[in-house]
């Protein structure tokens, strides 16, 4: 499901979200998806709070670029 933010026009957000998948004797493997199955970024921990933690910080690493890209872009076409 998609969310339009307050006074983005037509833009829409997209929805991510952290998939851990238990990998036998070996650990855990976390992956940073959007809401059409594209990773965005992934990893391999031991253990599932470990797996949980990498994946949460890769996901707010990837909002927290995305909000500043967004804010350069939006400086420029002012320009």
């Amino acid at each position: 499901m998609s969310a339009r933010p307050a006074g983005a026009g037509d833009q829409l957000v997209g929805m991510f979200e952290v998939i851990l998948t238990r990998r036998k004797r070996f650990g855990w493997r976390w992956q940073v998806c959007d809401q059409s199955g594209k990773i965005f970024a992934d990893g391999f921990e031991r253990t599932r709070p470990s797996a949980k933690y990498h994946g949460e910080r890769a996901l707010f690493f990837l909002l927290s670029q995305a909000y500043h890209l967004g804010n350069r872009s939006a400086a420029a076409s002012k320009d």
